[in-house]
């Protein structure tokens, strides 16, 4: 049975952002429940609290479950996979621990907006700008030793995020990942709002990966912010602050075809609603409710 969760990314809580504008974790672990949700995602490593014991107290008070993680690695320096397969396996093992019935997965994503190449072509990504040929072996090796050092040490399953800002955006860039790295090892969080800016189709995406797609990001993408942000050559964050990923419904994704589709498949994984702002953006209580409220409507 599909479950939905939220993320603190949807209160303004993003791992390339200071925190000093967000709120803590308590108010939004407190408004993730309140708006209907039953999981989260846990945030940049240190939200949270990174006590197992406290942090299980802290899901279960709000019968909220811990879905993943979201773990960054810098594609383009190989030197950086061995200190992000140690941060990714502290990660996992703390998730082993408070796991409830659906085991979390590690969210493996390019560190996003680390280039500030990829970052100020952010949706318009050309060829131009991405890996030589002879680097995508490298970078799907380094995603491996990371994947398969979390299976080995806590028998969780790790996914690899295409995002917008990152080396790994376009569709082709998302097959250059897929077709190089271990289907069994490694599998592919679809985020529809990524998807959608970085020049994909979320639902080509899930019918040429189904099998691999382990995790499921909805987010929505105004389709005029994105317009505007190509024609003017707005930055990744630029595009952010002026509401790229608005709220379910409002955009240009279809969440109940895709719904369907899932559902007709047999996915049983979590579906995470992510509405990225930036902090102190909008009341992101109030849209939370209103998100949760739109899947209600298309039968979730």
């Amino acid at each position: 049975m599909i479950k939905i969760a939220n993320a603190p990314c949807s209160w303004g809580v993003l791992e390339f952002e200071a925190k000093t504008q967000s709120p803590g974790y308590e108010q939004v672990l407190d408004e993730i429940a309140q708006s209907g949700y039953v999981g989260t995602e846990l945030g940049d490593w240190g939200f949270m609290p990174t006590d197992a014991s406290q942090l299980r107290d802290e899901l279960s008070r709000r019968r909220l479950g811990m879905v993943g993680a979201f773990v960054t690695t810098r594609l383009v320096d190989s030197r950086s996979y061995g200190e992000t397969r140690e941060r990714a396996v502290v990660t996992s093992r703390l998730l082993a621990t408070v796991a409830q019935e659906t085991p979390p997965v590690i969210v493996l994503s390019d560190e996003p907006t680390a280039d500030p190449h990829r970052a100020r072509a952010a949706g318009r990504v050309t060829p131009a700008l991405g890996f030589p040929h002879e680097w995508w072996d490298t970078a799907a090796e380094g995603v491996e030793d990371i994947a398969r050092a979390v299976r080995d040490e806590t028998g969780l399953r790790t996914v690899f995020h295409h995002h917008c800002a990152t080396f790994v955006e376009t569709p082709e860039e998302i097959e250059a990942l897929m077709k190089r790295s271990d289907p069994a090892l490694v599998g592919l969080c679809l985020d529809t709002g990524h998807a959608t800016y970085g020049g994909g189709s979320p639902a080509d995406l899930l019918k040429r990966y189904r099998e691999r797609i382990w995790h499921v990001h909805f987010k929505d993408c105004d389709p005029q912010v994105a317009a505007s942000a190509r024609t003017k050559e707005w930055d990744y964050q630029t595009a952010l602050r002026h509401g790229l990923f608005c709220e379910l419904g409002k955009g240009s994704v279809d969440f109940a075809v895709l719904l369907r589709d899932l559902v007709k498949t047999g996915y049983d994984g979590w579906i995470v609603v992510e509405q990225d702002v930036l902090p102190a953006m909008g009341a992101p209580l109030d849209s939370a409710r209103r998100n949760r409220h739109y899947l209600e409507k298309i039968g979730i």
